[in-house]
């Protein structure tokens, strides 16, 4: 039994060392400075995509009264024979912003517009391109390129934090996946530069490890005690 409790004692540990990133970060005035990154898988009616990605970094440089500024970075990383343009990027923001603007590579926003395949409504979306949707027609990072620039999301009063999640990807001008030209990527968080930079919150799977685990200390604790005497004697 002593075996048994160190074991899952070890395994509860090392899973609250290393929690694993959702898809969402909440930022706040602690969080200048830091930087996350967020890889996109492409994909078409449902079907994923090989090689057509990308990653996009966003750094948090400011606060001010009304707005919370990042610089951002869109690395068009498309490969196995593939090409493609990287004509927008969107996520979704809480508290709901009043405004968005940018600079840059992706210089245009829309807010609360449809993001295409099947994905629906985002809250911002930023484009290579001007036009009045988030399909991103025309501008962007082609393969092999990175594209900056800055982005500002603007609030009546700037909260104390913000939380962003859903992350997507718009690409274009695709060549090398049979018919397809066009398509939609899901954003991954991967990495943040400090700890202050997000919220870790550990996944479903990850929960029910911890939860089977905090179970067989709880069951390993009512066991008769003529297991705790035989465990003294030893």
């Amino acid at each position: 039994m002593k075996q048994t409790l160190t074991g899952l004692a070890a395994l509860a540990s090392l899973t609250l060392a290393a929690p694993a990133w959702a898809d969402a970060i909440t930022l706040d005035s602690n969080s200048i400075g830091d930087s996350f990154t967020v890889n996109f898988d492409g994909f078409s009616g449902g079907t994923t995509i090989d090689g057509l990605t990308s990653s996009a970094t966003f750094t948090l440089t400011g606060i001010t009264s009304t707005g919370y500024v990042f610089d951002y970075s869109v690395s068009n990383t498309t490969s196995g024979g593939l090409d493609s343009r990287v004509s927008s990027f969107a996520f979704d923001v809480d508290p709901g912003i009043v405004d968005a603007s940018s600079t840059g590579a992706f210089s245009y926003s829309v807010l609360s517009s449809n993001y295409p395949n099947g994905i629906g409504t985002v809250d911002v979306c930023f484009k290579g391109g001007d036009s009045n949707s988030c399909a991103g027609n025309s501008g962007g990072v082609l393969t092999g390129d990175t594209g900056t620039g800055s982005l500002t999301l603007g609030f009546d009063a700037a909260p104390e934090s913000i939380t962003l999640s859903d992350f997507f990807a718009r690409y274009q001008s695709i060549s090398g996946a049979g018919n397809i030209t066009s398509a939609s990527g899901s954003g991954t968080i991967s990495s943040s530069s400090s700890s202050s930079g997000g919220t870790p919150v550990p996944e479903p799977g990850t929960i029910g490890i911890l939860g089977l685990g905090l179970a067989g200390l709880a069951f390993a604790r009512r066991r008769p005690r003529r297991g705790k005497a035989h465990l003294a004697t030893a």
